[in-house]
């Protein structure tokens, strides 16, 4: 799932520029942040996401914002270090390559716990709450799966929401593409009738985009969790007491607020 002090540094852009940016491969860390806690470079706190996935985390005037990255911002302040964000595939986090290569610490991209992934990277606790979606055009809605029978539905390539549609939607043609940007896109130029993804970007891409209309929900159960090292029982810790304590001083709720303008239920 950035405030006072913390600042974010550029961006990489690809997998093959975040080795170059961390010095390499590599299974063992580099330095020590406050705890004990191993971070592969010195005085950072080094997070691969997947870029653009508004409003957890996405581009703006130049710096990676949302509400994942004011999450581990939490996290890097109680390391007493700074966060760096490495932008890189989605599939190099789920499998644990990104860490094994020694691209990065944790991994914050609004990434469902599934038992398959935690066969491959240890997660924090939950930190979000979340279900899938339809998104449609305005003019041509689905208010339930049945009405998606004919339709063109795009779906993120290794996600929850691409099984689930694969699973479920056997009346619908389902495409895959890249990333939610490509997806939104298809639905945009007419070449997909609908995009299934998480509730939490489709609600907001919405309400900050005329002539799209969020359908239906579809209640998953699913939770979002911070990845890391398989094994790394330190940075665990450190997440999940940092996850607690910002949901027990309040510090949560108001990054929630900041995103999605109301407290969670």
């Amino acid at each position: 799932m950035m405030k006072r002090r913390l600042t974010l540094a550029t961006v990489a852009v690809g997998a093959m520029l975040a080795l170059s940016a961390c010095g390499g491969g590599g299974d063992e860390a580099a330095a020590t942040a406050e705890g004990g806690v191993s971070v592969v470079e010195d005085g950072k706190l080094t997070t691969c996401t997947h870029l653009s996935y508004q409003p957890f985390q996405f581009e703006k005037d130049d710096k990676v914002v949302g509400f994942d990255v004011d999450v581990v911002d939490a996290v890097a302040k109680k390391l007493g270090v700074e966060q760096k964000i490495v932008n890189t595939p989605f599939e190099t986090i789920t499998t644990g390559a990104a860490f094994n290569q020694g691209q990065c610490d944790v991994a914050a991209a609004a990434m469902t716990i599934t038992p398959e992934r935690e066969e491959a990277i240890d997660f924090s606790e939950p930190y979000f709450a979340a279900n899938q979606a339809i998104l449609t055009k305005g003019d041509k809605t689905a208010e339930n799966a049945d009405a998606l029978k004919g339709f063109k539905v795009a779906a993120q390539a290794g996600t929850t929401g691409l099984d689930y549609a694969t699973e479920n939607f056997k009346d619908a043609e389902v495409i895959t593409y890249e990333d939610l940007p490509l997806s939104l896109q298809a639905l945009k130029n007419g070449q997909a009738d609908a995009v299934i993804n998480d509730n939490g970007v489709l609600y907001d891409y919405a309400a900050t985009n005329d002539g799209f209309a969020v359908g239906f929900d579809i209640d998953t159960g699913e939770h979002y969790g911070i990845g890391m090292k398989k094994g790394n029982a330190e940075m665990k810790t450190a997440i999940d007491d940092t996850i607690k304590e910002i949901k027990d001083n309040g510090e949560y709720d108001k990054i929630y607020e900041k995103w999605f303008g109301d407290a969670p239920k």
